[in-house]
């Protein structure tokens, strides 16, 4: 079939990443099992733990009741909805509206792209572009969501020097100096914690971004997917909506995914200005008809559980001694690199005698059997970095350290 039948971004778009370098880990594995080096997986976002057995149970619980198995709508049920705002308050002790300021969401990921495109008016004219204000490094698919869209994405630059929580009001002059008209920026993209950097804010920086969005009258797009990952208590994630008017132009997004390693259950939750709230679900009326309303109600009863909040303290532990196990022996390897504060990323700087961050992917596949994610898919300015995914089991991660340096790549080698 002609690719001519295809919209001009999809055609011109590559595979996602994270696919493409699971499929070069299949092509490999029948060569790397024959010496002795099955792969070992670092590149998904993945937590690989069971989820919360209450969830489980809840769900068996609740497919037996035959009311549940038609259909729900976008918006979400009333139950689901309620669970939400009870746990915004119990979290972040803010008030959201579960009638007019909640929506159930198939993810996050699918939440902000449905948005963006809401958003977005779509041009191929370049100069015409709406632009949408993105952390880079970021994770890699709102790059790909914007090209669909038919929308620009300006990076806002996250470095060590800036503490990763830059001066937006630098960065717009920055994207002025470079030609662009600031009176076609839509919206601003925030992702703390950060994937891939592993890094937060504090909630100074996030009221920063409030009064910078009310200011231009832009959108706030806040990509809270890890809020529950941190390893300590000085440096617990906040919501946006802890910041004085907020209401006015955010919207935050949350995943079950990575709070109860429920990525399979596709379930998550937006809530916001109501107004956002409101379009948002006009654009998504024409695509879906909401979340299964069992995985609705098991995730609303874990919400509002015990049980959930055990899971994920006992989570946050467990990551914590696992990556810093792997974060000492990565500084044994004379790797330069610290615990996060947040989620299980590590940003790590690769040797100067790799070519670049692909260079040193592809070798440390095909030697190691190890997959780690190159820098490159999250910044074009990151050719010396990579992402770990502190997923694996103790045993695997070990397996990692001792594989890196029989395999000649310790940093100094």
């Amino acid at each position: 079939m002609e690719k001519t039948l295809f919209n001009n971004q999809i055609q011109n778009m590559s595979n996602y990443i994270m696919f493409e370098i699971k499929a070069k880990q299949i092509e490999l594995t029948p060569m790397l099992k024959e010496k002795n080096r099955s792969p070992i997986a670092l590149s998904m976002g993945a937590p690989v733990d069971p989820v919360p057995q209450f969830v489980i149970n809840k769900t068996i619980e609740y497919l037996n009741i035959d009311s549940l198995h038609t259909y729900s709508t976008p918006k979400g049920e009333l139950k689901f909805l309620n669970a939400v705002s009870k746990r915004m308050k119990d979290r972040f002790g803010v008030d959201i509206d579960p009638k007019s300021e909640v929506f159930s969401l198939i993810g996050s990921k699918e939440g902000i792209a449905n948005l963006i495109k809401a958003i977005v008016n779509p041009t191929e004219i370049e100069e015409d572009k709406d632009i949408i204000l993105t952390p880079n490094p970021g994770y890699a698919s709102y790059s790909s969501m914007l090209k669909v869209a038919g929308a620009k994405s300006f990076g806002i630059e996250l470095s060590e020097k800036n503490n990763y929580m830059p001066d937006l009001n630098l960065e717009l002059e920055k994207l002025k100096n470079q030609g662009l008209n600031e009176k076609k920026i839509k919206a601003l993209i925030i992702n703390y914690p950060n994937n891939p950097l592993g890094c937060t804010c504090d909630l100074e920086y996030l009221q920063h971004c409030v009064d910078f969005c009310n200011k231009l009258g832009i959108i706030l797009i806040s990509d809270n997917a890890y809020c529950e990952m941190y390893y300590d208590k000085n440096y617990k994630p906040h919501s946006i909506f802890e910041c004085k008017n907020a209401k006015d132009c955010a919207i935050e997004l949350y995943s079950f995914s990575k709070s109860y390693a429920m990525t399979g259950w596709r379930l998550g939750f937006a809530c916001g200005n109501s107004t956002i709230i409101t379009m948002l679900a006009r654009e998504k009326g024409t695509i879906d008809t909401g979340v299964f309303k069992v995985l609705q109600y098991a995730g609303a009863d874990l919400l509002e559980s015990r049980e959930g909040q055990e899971y994920i303290n006992a989570q946050n532990e467990k990551f914590k001694n696992k990556i810093q196990k792997f974060v000492n022996g990565l500084v044994s390897l004379g790797y330069d690199v610290k615990m996060p504060k947040t989620t299980f990323y590590l940003w790590v700087r690769i040797p100067d005698r790799f070519a670049d961050s692909v260079d040193f992917c592809n070798q440390l596949l095909e030697k190691s059997g190890i997959v780690v994610v190159p820098g490159t898919a999250f910044s074009s300015n990151a050719k010396r970095y990579i992402r770990m995914s502190v997923v694996a089991s103790d045993a695997d991660l070990a397996e990692v350290i001792r594989r890196m340096k029989e395999d000649g790549f310790s940093y100094n080698e």
